[in-house]
């Protein structure tokens, strides 16, 4: 068992443990005090740790201890500067030089394995897909054998220089800031964690995200949404009515089950979203809600309860009973349908924003409407969808007059009789009611 002792002589912290049967002291040059007693009891049950581990090393720890020469390692002589450096630089405090960064941490490769184990838990199987693929093609191929711990700033930002060159996978074009912001992200996360758990500074400090240009909805407006209805294939008018008069999500869409629908009450419950053909739950708690079927809407599902109720689980399923992939659903019926109709690609989720701004246009609750998206406030519906829906916020100051002509607050003209600009001012308070009067007849 390692202990932290005291020199005499310069009243400096020592280190004092067995390493191979041999009793090892290394001397620092930290004075005697409880923070840097702290900091050298980490270091130290580091040192125990990785000697029960097998896999001290010695050089690494102290740079230049001629205690080195008994474990077949040649190194000149060590000075209480020397070990202190490497006291520092374990504890996240040494001086980087040049792309150095800080040594004595674990490679990448194995870092990002312990982060994966120990997050996993927390995901949903797709997100859980989507990170495995992104530290097996991204993470590990360019960072794998590098110490965590040296990674710099200038690495990082070099890193995702090169990103920008690359081109995206299917595309012409390079990969997006969209896309290099979430590999960055995700780089983030395990660095900043490895910073965390061996007490150096994260590189990632002032490294900015990417600017992403905002993309606009592009709802489809009621006489766009009539032209599709009235065009689509008619085992996949039911699907889509409902998904244009609910704002459903794709995967709450297809993973609806008849169980979660209730005609009585006129209600459909998301309760469980589809994603990569497996049942899960909904994208955050806020999308568990109740969606009041308007009467188009439980129309299309009485008419769906004929087709597939009794025989499948899901309201919406293939020929084989299976659930809807979106993907085939969308390359093979919804694309094709408005090549045909002559309209603007869209994805199909922009049936939700449709659904959204169709209730606006109405003038339904905003609240209401934040509840049946799934929403935990109406910031989003605001801010989002405001500006398909002019006629919500005047601007002009005319709904302030008519509120005060309401309530005879003032008087205002009914009439467009300009007055003549001859016309001379009214000097009196006779001459003012005169005026008056000659307006009212």
């Amino acid at each position: 068992m390692g202990s932290i002792q005291v020199r005499k002589e310069s009243g400096c912290l020592i280190f004092d443990f067995y390493f191979k049967g041999i009793r090892c002291r290394e001397q620092t040059a930290l004075t005697d005090t409880p923070a840097n007693r702290k900091k050298v009891q980490k270091v130290l049950e580091r040192i125990e740790a990785e000697i029960a581990a097998g896999t001290f090393d010695y050089p690494r720890f102290f740079p230049g201890s001629k205690n080195a020469e008994k474990f077949e390692v040649t190194a000149p002589p060590s000075s209480p500067t020397q070990v202190n450096q490497a006291v520092a630089n374990a504890l996240g405090q040494g001086k980087k030089q040049g792309n150095a960064g800080v040594g004595g941490t674990p490679m990448v490769s194995d870092f990002v394995e312990t982060w994966y184990s120990e997050k996993v838990v927390e995901w949903r199987r797709s997100h859980k897909k989507t990170i495995r693929s992104d530290v097996d093609s991204r993470i590990i191929p360019h960072w794998g054998d590098w110490e965590v711990g040296r990674i710099t700033k200038s690495d990082l930002l070099a890193y995702r220089a090169d990103l920008a060159k690359v081109q995206a996978r299917g595309k012409e074009s390079m990969l997006s800031n969209r896309r290099i912001n979430k590999i960055l992200n995700l780089l983030r996360q395990i660095i900043n964690e490895a910073a965390d758990r061996f007490d150096f500074r994260t590189p990632f400090q002032n490294i900015k995200q990417l600017k992403v240009k905002r993309t606009d909805v592009d709802p489809f407006t009621l006489d766009e949404v009539r032209m599709i209805l009235a065009s689509i294939r008619p085992d996949f008018k039911s699907y889509y009515t409902m998904r244009f008069f609910t704002g459903m999500r794709s995967g709450e869409a297809d993973g609806l089950k008849w169980k979660y629908v209730d005609f009585e009450k006129r209600l459909i419950l998301v309760r469980e979203t589809i994603v990569l053909g497996e049942d899960e739950y909904t994208k955050n708690d806020s999308s568990q809600r109740d969606i009041q079927m308007s009467q188009v809407v439980h129309d299309a599902l009485k008419a769906q309860e004929k087709v597939t109720k009794g025989k499948c689980e899901y309201v919406f399923c293939t020929r084989n009973l299976k659930p809807l992939d979106n993907k085939n659903v969308t390359n093979r019926v919804w694309y094709p349908l408005l090549r045909y109709l002559g309209l603007k690609p869209r994805r199909a989720y922009q049936t939700r924003h449709t659904a959204a701004t169709l209730w606006l246009a109405s003038g339904e609750s905003p609240e209401w409407i934040a509840m049946q998206m799934g929403h935990s406030t109406t910031e989003m519906l605001f801010r989002v969808y405001s500006r398909f829906v002019p006629n919500l916020t005047r601007q002009d100051g005319s709904a302030f007059e008519r509120l005060l002509m309401q309530n005879g607050a003032i008087d205002i003209p009914q009439n467009n009789i300009e007055h003549d600009a001859k016309q001379e001012p009214c000097t009196t308070e006779k001459s003012m009611k005169e005026e008056k009067e000659s307006r009212n007849e």
